[in-house]
């Protein structure tokens, strides 16, 4: 039956013509955002693990950052543990040679004690955004580990957590002023046992480097490693075994930030490659597949053209009722 009133073929046409403009429209969106899944509305549950896993990459770049200025700090105070070892091999040096027959020991105590205030000029200028690892003044606390973030965590149960990596600044710290036994160029070594640090009232305690205590502070109690004409054989003996053990106490210092150092690397690297995990599984979820999507704007584009034509045959089929009036 032919109808002016309802045109059937007209409505299907349009319908269809409905139906494909909204595939169109779906489709360039895709292809102009580059994403499947660029709303809620398009995938709710994709939708949302992406977003979390966006923000939690963005907090991955922010432990990345943190990684760089702990291995910034670390490298600063290995590198000002690296000069103390080289300063006091040379004392250690110089104290041998104070051992041998006719010396003027008094030359090589001035020489000695331009090497110690270098000891001190290390410990002072060792330091990086206002942290220094090599010098300690606060009479309040004693030192403590220094935290660095490590990494972020998200458990299967959504909470989240950090990882961080220890760094016991104790044994690094060469100068103490607030508490002189607890630096390892201010305390006070027995000269005939350096291994361990003496009682304080021992007589042939020694101190490297006798740096001016702050105000509520206590002093490593020793008698400070200097050379005057009188200084003994017996004594000379007794410091540059004092020094051969504080070299070690230094080198086992550096050993040891240079093993946190390698560990701030590996991290680094390992937060890099898991965002880049993470940025490829997200693009998985969401990322438009550019060559699907382009075959299927030229399929799009090609139905909706005949879907015009069809159309037009539809509307055209009312007129043709016109011709048996004539």
């Amino acid at each position: 039956m032919t109808s002016i009133m309802t045109n059937n073929a007209a409505l299907s046409a349009l319908q269809t013509m409905r139906s494909i403009n909204m595939d169109l429209e779906t489709t360039q969106n895709r292809i102009s955002s580059g994403y499947r899944v660029e709303t809620a509305k398009d995938n709710s549950a994709y939708w949302a693990i992406a977003t979390t896993m966006r923000s939690d990459n963005k907090a991955l770049s922010t432990v990345q950052d943190a990684l760089g200025l702990g291995a910034a700090k670390v490298d600063t105070a290995y590198t000002g543990l690296n000069s103390s070892i080289e300063v006091v091999s040379e004392i250690k040096a110089k104290l041998v040679a104070a051992r041998e027959p006719g010396v003027d020991k008094t030359k090589i105590n001035n020489e000695l004690t331009e090497l110690k205030n270098q000891l001190q000029s290390i410990s002072d200028s060792a330091s990086f955004s206002g942290e220094n690892w090599l010098k300690y003044s606060d009479t309040t606390a004693a030192a403590t580990s220094k935290q660095i973030v490590g990494s972020f965590n998200r458990a299967s149960d959504g909470s989240v957590s950090l990882t961080k990596l220890d760094v016991d600044v104790t044994k690094t710290i060469l100068i103490n002023t607030a508490d002189g036994q607890a630096g390892i160029l201010t305390a006070a070594y027995a000269g005939t046992a350096p291994s361990g640090t003496a009682a304080a009232a021992a007589a042939d305690n020694w101190v490297l480097v006798a740096a001016t205590t702050v105000a509520g502070g206590t002093a490593g109690t020793g008698t400070e490693i200097t050379l005057a004409a009188t200084t003994s054989d017996a004594d000379v003996e007794e410091m540059i075994a004092v020094v051969s053990h504080i070299y070690d106490k230094l080198t086992d210092a550096a050993s040891n930030l240079g093993a946190v150092n390698k560990r701030i690397e590996m991290q680094s690297d390992f937060v890099g490659n898991l965002m880049d995990s993470i940025d490829k599984g997200v693009g998985k979820l969401v990322d438009a597949d550019m060559n699907e999507e382009s075959t299927r704007l030229k399929a799009l584009q090609t139905q909706q053209q005949l879907g015009v034509q069809a159309l037009s045959i539809a509307n055209s089929s009312s007129q043709n009722i016109m011709s048996l009036f004539r």
